[in-house]
């Protein structure tokens, strides 16, 4: 195993490792048909070591040789309706903010192509979309040719699709050295052109405040705080207009446009408080862990049925990490993608809501606290109460 030594953001020998999470799955989107195949999927350590040069947080024994997406890969978030009206709004702010009317985007790393599209459609522009996982998708050809994907990874080798402005969501956290995405892009991009670049990606500092260790997963191999995210792009020669949080914090977003010259500078009074909020966190991660075990324990004991509401990345995490975590029946997800599909490295089912309301349970953990009361109305609509908890419970 490599144990990474310098910073892949900055290149500084200032890691300094805090936290080891031995043995869980390394894909928590990829979709499995069989619960023992589940049971049995590929995994792998994650050992964070955190920067005190730039702010970055990285997994330092990461192997990217484990990974490679397919389309059987899964992580649309579109079917809540509270993460939708997130994108939604995002979708109207940037084209407002950007005037993408009759524009061509590019979008790097496009998922499903579902962002693209409401870009396309909300400012009938013309859209092109890289993913090595992307499936063709019928709702996508009322936009006909004005919207192309391209199953691969983004390279300079597609230096001839420009684009009016280029935005990039949920990936950067899964390139290990960030400059080999950003710098591909910086030299496909006209500095004179001013071409807007949007990045978002997972808020560190939300995961290491508020506890939410159940974010850490194998595929993010950098976790992003304000300050190192503008050091990545200013190292690639960007000139980073805003950073902001989005999604209640949740999330991280960079606005950025080339620039002739640019000069790296870290933020030495965020930093110096990261590294404290670091110090927090490792002392109170196994505190937190053990009481969500007592807690299962409890329940189980008790004689309560006991479901997750979420089979994403939080939802594999927190059954993965915890002992007690077959102790949990099912897991529930909106996404229908995924129903019928079995959790990896725990075995549980994935099962819709309507599943719920003919196998009920007692107590329900709401993987992302951001949804609670939407997961809330759902049961009542199902005829349901039982106790709601969320990973923020204790």
């Amino acid at each position: 195993m490599t144990h990474l030594i310098d910073c892949p953001i900055c290149g500084s020998s200032s890691l300094v490792d805090f936290i080891k999470l031995p043995n869980l799955p390394i894909y928590c989107n990829l979709l499995w048909a069989d619960r023992q195949e589940a049971k049995d999927c590929p995994k792998g350590d994650i050992e964070l070591a955190f920067c005190d040069q730039c702010g970055g947080i990285v997994n330092v024994v990461f192997d990217p040789e484990k990974l490679g997406y397919s389309q059987d890969y899964e992580n649309s978030l579109h079917y809540s309706s509270r993460f939708q009206s997130y994108v939604e709004a995002l979708a109207n702010r940037l084209i407002e903010q950007h005037q993408l009317h009759n524009k061509t985007i590019v979008e790097i790393g496009c998922g499903k192509g579902d962002f693209l599209a409401m870009l396309c459609e909300q400012g009938n522009n013309s859209g092109i979309g890289f993913d090595s996982s992307y499936v063709e998708r019928p709702e996508h050809e009322a936009l006909g040719d004005r919207l192309k994907f391209i199953k691969d990874f983004y390279s300079e080798k597609y230096v001839e699709y420009q684009g009016d402005f280029v935005c990039c969501r949920q990936v950067l956290e899964h390139v290990q050295k960030p400059a080999d995405l950003l710098d591909p892009l910086r030299k496909t991009l006209d500095a004179d052109a001013k071409t807007v670049v949007f990045f978002e990606v997972p808020n560190a500092l939300y995961t290491i405040r508020n506890m939410m260790v159940w974010d850490v997963i194998y595929e993010h191999c950098t976790y992003f705080t304000p300050s190192s995210l503008s050091y990545a792009f200013t190292n690639a020669g960007y000139t980073v207009s805003e950073t902001s949080e989005e999604f209640g914090g949740q999330f991280l977003s960079i606005e950025a446009q080339p620039a002739k010259h640019s000069e790296p500078a870290a933020d030495i009074d965020a930093i110096a408080q990261l590294s404290k909020d670091i110090a927090d966190f490792k002392t109170r991660f196994e505190t937190q862990t053990q009481r969500w075990e007592a807690r299962l324990s409890q329940l189980f004991e008790q004689g309560k049925k006991v479901a997750i509401w979420g089979s994403g990345s939080k939802g594999v995490t927190f059954l993965n990490l915890l002992n007690q975590g077959g102790k949990v029946e099912y897991a529930v997800d909106i996404n229908p993608r995924k129903q019928g599909k079995f959790i990896p490295g725990t075995g549980q089912k994935i099962v819709s809501p309507e599943h719920v309301a003919q196998h009920p349970t007692d107590v329900v953990i709401v993987m992302n606290p951001l949804y609670k009361e939407e997961i809330r109305d759902m049961l009542k609509e199902i005829g349901l109460s039982p106790e709601i908890l969320t990973t923020e419970s204790f």
